[in-house]
């Protein structure tokens, strides 16, 4: 079926969701519980609407599952039992709503009872999150983020450990603390202790950080004990997901040796609504950068690659109007692959589950400009972060507001996001922190102190 360019749906040429993109995610309309989505446009497209009619036949293993034996999939609260069905299910499935939504189909175009029913109006629904998360893993795929935080701890001529460029990195998450984009995120507590303290002492952080990251979902798992092959790697992936790893940096000094960050970084995790499958950034594929030295025989995949994603964080504080761009990067500045992430994960013989969230880690660039977390942004706070309003930020104040955002293409007709839709004004200690913000960026908010603990 030949990918139609243009939908009948009305999408603005900067839109986030045109026809090419058709990201997956899980809303809850005004009157009516959870259920699957498709972004297209401003409007959320039910799944559930379409499977109910017949639409949505989901193919398995290239059987067509008609009649009463059909799986109900799309009224599901969570994208799982359909990250389960596996590429071949997910590429059709794609294929089917294109079709329907394509400017010169009329099922649904001319079917103004069916239209009624299944569009939603973005700003009308609540985004859950996507999936059940079960596990989480996050990766320190960045060269550059590497180096520079190997460089503020161990000087330029040590900035790498050993072991960096044999293998990818990572560390196990707090899967129960993983939000959605717009969620109220409170400043952690912990212990902290300066250089010049005889002891620590607990109480809230104040050097609270963003992380710029992208995450994806794993489809189907594999069994205990039998590692993914690299050259399958890339099946298990079901889409993308762009993630903020917030991070509390004084209590991290303090905690992580030796066996890295626990309190620093368990207090919230957030992620983007929408789910953008592997399919819809095929055509941004490119080639990996060469690795250096040549990764070992099960990390090592013949024509190796990575995506063209633009990567933005934009800061606005109570004073400023608008959001400010803070960093500009991009997904390419990853040394590892998300092939060689899942082939290493599995490689001792884990079993990855249906659902399990894998992130990059901090998405860092070779200028200063492109650095992905105030770390770095401002050295360890030894050069703040000077900002239009005239204020300066060393880490994340109260009522400061961060946003993230990713696109691909070229110009402005093909761009499309990784993310969209504006968090939800929430409630703290009695009172409404409103914000008006667009439906371009997923915004996460850092809320009031309540004083020392």
């Amino acid at each position: 079926m030949a990918q139609p360019v243009r939908s009948f749906i009305e999408v603005a040429r900067n839109s986030h969701f045109p026809i090419q993109n058709l990201p997956f995610g899980v809303f809850q309309p005004q009157r009516g519980r959870p259920r699957i989505g498709v972004a297209i446009g401003n409007l959320v497209l039910d799944l559930s609407i379409l499977e109910e009619r017949g639409y949505l036949d989901v193919v398995k293993e290239g059987i067509v599952l008609k009649g009463p034996s059909r799986q109900q999939i799309f009224g599901s609260n969570s994208l799982n039992a359909f990250m389960v069905l596996g590429r071949p299910a997910w590429k059709r499935t794609r294929e089917i709503i294109q079709h329907l939504l394509a400017a010169e189909t009329s099922t649904v175009r001319d079917n103004a009872e069916l239209r009624d029913r299944v569009f939603h109006k973005q700003t009308e629904v609540t985004m859950r999150l996507p999936a059940r998360i079960g596990d989480y893993t996050d990766f320190y795929s960045s060269y550059y983020h590497a180096h520079n935080v190997g460089t503020m701890l161990r000087g330029p001529e040590n900035a790498l450990m050993p072991n960096w460029k044999w293998l990818p990195v990572a560390y196990h998450g707090r899967a129960s603390s993983i939000v959605i984009s717009g969620t109220e995120v409170k400043r952690p507590r912990g212990q902290t202790k300066t250089p010049e303290s005889s002891a620590p002492e607990f109480g809230l952080s104040r050097s609270l950080d963003f992380e710029l990251e992208t995450a994806f979902l794993i489809g189907p798992g594999n069994k205990l004990g039998t590692p993914v092959p690299i050259e399958r790697a890339e099946d298990h992936i079901f889409g993308m997901v762009l993630m903020n790893d917030w991070s509390a940096r004084d209590i991290q000094t303090w905690e992580y040796q030796p066996l890295g960050p626990f309190l620093a970084k368990n207090f919230c995790t957030s992620i983007s609504p929408w789910v953008v499958t592997l399919e819809a950034l095929e055509p941004f594929r490119k080639p990996l950068t060469r690795q250096e030295p040549r990764p070992l025989s099960y990390l090592d995949r013949a024509n190796d690659s990575t995506f063209d994603i633009h990567l933005e964080a934009l800061l606005r504080t109570d004073a400023m109007r608008e959001p400010h761009v803070i960093t500009r990067t991009n997904f390419q500045n990853l040394y590892w692959s998300v092939a060689q992430q899942v082939a290493h994960h599995t490689s001792s013989g884990c079993n990855l589950q249906t659902g399990d969230l894998l992130a990059s880690g901090t998405i860092s660039g070779p200028t200063e400009e492109s650095r992905g977390c105030l770390l770095e942004l401002t050295w360890r706070g030894a050069n703040p972060l000077k900002l239009p309003s005239g204020e300066t930020r060393k880490w994340l104040e109260d009522g400061d507001t961060l946003a993230i955002t990713g696109w691909w293409g070229f110009g402005r007709a093909t761009r499309s996001a990784v993310v969209a839709l504006q968090g939800r004004p929430f409630l703290e200690a009695g009172r409404a922190l409103g914000l008006s913000e667009p439906a371009l960026f997923a915004r996460h908010v850092v809320p009031k102190f309540h004083g020392r603990a």
